[in-house]
């Protein structure tokens, strides 16, 4: 099913480890596949901003068993379908690709460079924090944008 121009409901679904353990991973509701179409009109939106290069969907929607699985937050934006974590190599590394989006108009509730390998946009269902992070092995959450050893 298509949720956006450039973006599938399978795309925002699929999961390796959901696929080799046997978890169902499909949204259980209309309202979390109607998150999963808002979330795409957002990475449509920084698509856009990103020169219109494709972007790679690294994890979309987690089921709670999955999210507890990878050890996500129990209240990761992931389980609500407002969150995905991606890369675009075509445009340049996460670093840049934050640097980018913070200095955009797309809104977001959280940014964060993760690891120096991918992104995280988290959206919200209420006011958008706008709040940018970087997380790094060993340093665990800190604000702003920073590169990663």
């Amino acid at each position: 099913m298509r949720l956006s121009p450039h973006f599938t409901l399978d795309e925002l679904t699929v999961s390796e480890v959901a696929a080799r353990l046997g978890i169902d991973n499909s949204p259980p509701s209309k309202e979390v596949r109607d998150n999963l179409r808002f979330l795409a009109q957002h990475l449509e939106r920084v698509r856009s901003v990103l020169g219109d290069r494709p972007i790679i969907i690294t994890s979309g929607y987690r089921c709670p068993e999955l999210n507890e699985t990878i050890g996500g937050s129990p209240t990761s934006a992931h389980v609500r379908g407002l969150a995905a974590d991606f890369i675009c190599p075509s445009y340049g590394t996460p670093y840049e690709i934050v640097e980018r989006i913070a200095d955009s108009d797309v809104p977001f509730d959280q940014l964060i460079h993760e690891y120096g390998r991918w992104v995280h946009l988290g959206l919200s269902e209420s006011a958008y924090r706008h709040e940018v992070l970087t997380i790094c092995r060993g340093t665990g959450y800190v604000r702003g944008l920073q590169e990663c050893p």
